[in-house]
């Protein structure tokens, strides 16, 4: 998949994200002004699918030291971190260092159906074939 246009793949990632890709925990905080919110999960598995390289995970911490959740993204083949939904986060919201995560084989755990969704929706944007649709 080394033909992806970053910037072509970064437009249809953004156009993906809708309430039905959003991490169900994220879901009141989810609208059209705050797009990002509860979609890093699926979108840093969607670009590892079409970039490769490796997943980044941080805790999320509020600024009273509550932890907030996880925030996934990725680190390109070249060493390059790739982030689009760091936007996500309110001001009180803080990323811990992160630690690259090894991707499981198959379907995630959690927000399957969400990242299916999303990865359909963006290879059908860069009119790419999906080698494997029997789960969609």
């Amino acid at each position: 998949m080394g033909d992806v246009v970053q910037e072509d793949l970064e437009a249809a990632v953004r156009a993906a994200w809708a309430l039905d890709t959003c991490d169900p925990v994220d879901a009141d905080d989810w609208s059209a002004a705050n797009p990002s919110r509860g979609q890093c999960g699926s979108t840093a598995l969607v670009i590892h699918d079409l970039l490769g390289g490796d997943l980044l995970i941080a805790d999320v911490v509020r600024s009273n030291g509550s932890r907030q959740g996880v925030h996934y993204w990725n680190l390109l083949p070249g060493g390059t971190e790739l982030d689009l939904t760091r936007e996500q986060f309110a001001a009180d919201e803080v990323i811990r260092q992160p630690r690259i995560l090894r991707r499981p084989a198959g379907l995630p755990n959690r927000c399957a159906e969400q990242y299916l969704r999303m990865r359909h929706r963006v290879f059908d944007a860069l009119g790419i074939k999906d080698d494997d649709t029997s789960h969609l």
